[in-house]
């Protein structure tokens, strides 16, 4: 396998492991969760990774997942397929940057409107270690921020009012405007050639006041030939 091949990932050698993750996931102050995800390439494609996901020690059956070729990650945005996050852009030499950026309208149920900017750079090779064990790799960063329009609201207050012995309940609506928010994104891959993906991910969301609300991080567990 030449040294190109083990940075795209050949379909023999990804398909050949399975890979399992220590997921952790912290929302605000006190939302923490952490999982063990079995990560299982069925096929894969000049256009498409096609594996499977589950969380060990689960009875439900396994989530079949599609990836980009570069692992790059998509979601229905606008109705139409848009890769969301693309941290390979191969082959990966040191200082090489990319862009992902993406709008979507009413993404969630406090969203009007959402937008996404995210700047790839190689940082370069290094050495990291995971509970699989200590790896050489190749570390890209990323920083980015985003941008919302709230959807309108509208706050209802009532009040009483006794006059001359008669209670009279007043209820004032009012209609507030679009309101404008941002944050930043801060995320990390630490990818290894002779795995095939990565080893280490750290993905951070802040607020418009600065503070980080959400931080999802993968380290790898155990890697090993599938049916071993």
């Amino acid at each position: 396998m030449t040294a190109r091949q083990r940075c795209s990932g050949s379909s023999s050698a990804l398909a050949a492991y399975r890979r399992t993750y220590t997921s952790t996931s912290e929302r605000g102050p006190s939302g923490w969760n952490q999982t063990h995800e079995q990560v299982t390439v069925l096929r894969a494609t000049p256009s498409h990774i096609y594996f499977e996901s589950k969380i060990s020690g689960s009875t439900q059956a396994p989530r079949e997942v599609i990836a980009g070729a570069d692992w790059s990650r998509e979601r229905s945005v606008n109705g139409t397929d848009t890769v969301v996050n693309r941290p390979f852009a191969f082959p990966l030499s040191p200082g090489k940057s990319g862009t992902v950026e993406y709008a979507g309208q009413h993404p969630n149920r406090v969203f009007a409107s959402q937008k996404w900017n995210s700047q790839y750079r190689v940082v370069g090779t290094e050495t990291v270690e995971v509970p699989a064990g200590k790896f050489q790799a190749i570390k890209i960063e990323a920083e980015g921020d985003w941008d919302a329009q709230l959807e309108p609201r509208q706050t209802v207050t009532q009040a009483s009012q006794v006059e001359q012995g008669d209670t009279a309940m007043i209820t004032h609506a009012q209609k507030l405007g679009p309101v404008q928010a941002t944050g930043r994104t801060y995320k990390a891959f630490w990818y290894v050639p002779e795995v095939g993906r990565w080893v280490k991910s750290v993905e951070e969301y802040y607020g418009s006041n600065g503070v980080r609300n959400e931080r999802y991080t993968t380290e790898l567990e155990s890697f090993k030939k599938s049916g071993q």
